[in-house]
């Protein structure tokens, strides 16, 4: 497929980094010459340098002949502009990264078809969802849903008094036979591992698990944790990020308190919000953390304009009691420390941007797009022909390169978490986890119609990329069971094109 990425800023650079790996013909227009060679340095892309809102620049990048076109620049009118030229040539997908309120909020008035965008992408309300998601659990690293919360994703740390911790998984998926999940890796001391029955989950994993929301519950308890209810959160900053965030927990019934130094952006949040409480302060000040029960408090989200700001006030909070902490980052450098100096999560708006791009992007070859934290697997999806040598045989006779492992197997509409008996049949679409070594050995016996992915870059934030819908080999645990609730709300106050008005599936 022929890509046309307008603006190499950080989302632009991780879009057109992965999709080039997954050998689409990528062309980036970027304005900024020192950028633009920095992209030409970077990655197999043709590099075009001018202003993506001008048609001369447009012609030049060969807009006639693109299959999307991805508009991301940090101009929000730039990038309809552009969408809106795409328009008459005719191009198939366009998609639009949009900012603003007055062209997102108003889509009745001007609806996104009429500026020539099918998606308009707003990195705030992405990272607000996101966060949202990460609110639920006060286990979860990362968080990713895929086939519209069919199933979850989840990151979790294993704690030293984990029931699991020292266990193989093979004994786990005895004990817990009923539970459909499994872990499908696992990063240790820098390494990334691929699971198999043998190996042994130790505290201080950071295990990933993939299942179905009402099985992934269970994973508080096994994991080390209690179970956790949502009730009230704390958010430092006035951002957009923390308007959408408050209105989304307005919506779920959760009670929200904001901080904010700014008295006419906190009078402003007072004013637009309907039941979330502002203080004007500085979310630094420890005697006002201290009078407003931050401790109490079951999360807390540090939205400020400052990295070190949101840092410093998500550890205060962790000190003085507060259950889960989620500071924004938007260095790349400063992701290594937020585990290390015991923040819970990070995101950023520009990295649930890109996963936005790129689960849009691929949801017709690739089911999904998720972060995976210090992993360096890489996955493999495929379509099943009469070429592939192990069709109709149980995976306990496929012989799969060590390193490497079954993650789902999706028939029609089903989706399927194999076991051993289970077997791969002409027109299943598979996806495999492997580490770099075992991929090659994989590409000897995979058809032709198949896309890889790198499970190492879209994010070092809040991880690498890439983990496709279900699944693992029998000898890998089924870990997990029942218990979690759908969230819905009758009415939504986001447009219908926000990605805040799909169903919001909790997390663990």
């Amino acid at each position: 497929m022929r890509i046309l990425i307008i603006g190499a800023g950080d989302v632009g650079f991780h879009v057109a980094e992965q999709l080039s790996r997954e050998d689409h013909d990528v062309v980036v227009i970027e304005q900024d010459r020192e950028r633009a060679q920095v992209i030409q340095d970077s990655m197999d892309a043709l590099v075009v340098e001018g202003n993506g809102a001008s048609l001369t620049v447009l012609e030049q990048a060969g807009i006639a002949k693109t299959d999307l076109l991805l508009a991301v620049t940090s101009h929000d009118e730039i990038n309809l502009m552009a969408c809106l030229s795409a328009a008459q040539y005719k191009v198939p997908k366009r998609i639009a990264r949009v900012s603003k309120s007055d062209y997102y909020d108003h889509t009745g008035i001007l609806p996104p078809e009429r500026l020539g965008v099918d998606l308009m992408i707003n990195p705030e309300r992405e990272c607000a969802l996101e966060t949202y998601q990460l609110l639920q659990s006060a286990a979860a690293t990362d968080f990713a849903q895929f086939e519209g919360g069919l199933v979850q994703l989840v990151g979790v740390r294993i704690r030293p008094d984990a029931p699991v911790a020292g266990k193989r998984l093979l004994e786990i998926g005895k004990a817990t036979e009923r539970v459909n999940a499994l872990v499908v890796a696992i990063s240790r001391d820098g390494k990334t591992i691929i699971p198999r029955g043998s190996t042994r989950i130790e505290a201080g994993d950071h295990a990933f698990i993939l299942g179905e929301p009402h099985h992934l519950p269970e994973v508080l308890p096994l994991a080390g944790y209690d179970r956790f209810n949502l009730r009230h959160v704390v958010i430092a900053g006035g951002s957009p990020e923390a308007s959408f965030l408050a209105a989304l927990l307005e919506e779920h019934k959760i009670k929200c308190t904001i901080i904010e130094s700014d008295r006419r952006r906190a009078t402003e949040l007072a004013e637009n919000l309907r039941q979330s409480l502002v203080l004007h302060g500085d979310a630094t000040d420890l005697e006002l953390l201290e009078t407003e029960g931050i401790g109490s408090a079951d999360g807390f989200v540090a939205y400020t304009g400052s990295d070190e700001t949101n840092l410093l006030s998500c550890l205060l909070a962790k000190n003085l009691g507060a259950r889960k902490v989620v500071s924004l980052i938007d260095r790349y450098n400063y992701i290594p420390l937020v585990s290390r100096v015991g923040v819970d999560a990070a995101v950023s708006p520009r990295i649930s941007a890109v996963n936005a791009i790129l689960r849009y992007v691929r949801r017709g070859s690739v089911l999904a797009v998720a972060a995976l934290r210090g992993t360096r697997a890489e996955g493999i999806e495929f379509d099943v022909s009469d070429r592939f040598p192990y069709r109709g045989q149980p995976l306990t006779e496929v012989k799969f390169p060590t390193g490497s492992l079954i993650g789902a197997i999706i028939r029609g509409e089903q989706v399927i978490i194999p076991r051993g008996t289970d077997a791969i049949h002409l027109g299943d679409r598979v996806i495999v986890f492997a580490l770099p070594e075992a991929v090659r050995k994989l590409e000897e016996i995979l058809p032709e119609n198949r896309a890889r992915l790198s499970l190492g870059d879209v994010t070092h934030l809040v991880g690498t990329v890439l983990l496709g819908v279900a699944g693992a080999l029998a000898v890998c645990a089924r870990w997990w069971a029942p218990g979690c609730v759908t969230a819905r709300s009758r009415r939504s106050r986001f447009p219908p094109s926000s990605p805040l008005s799909r169903e919001v599936w909790p997390a663990i």
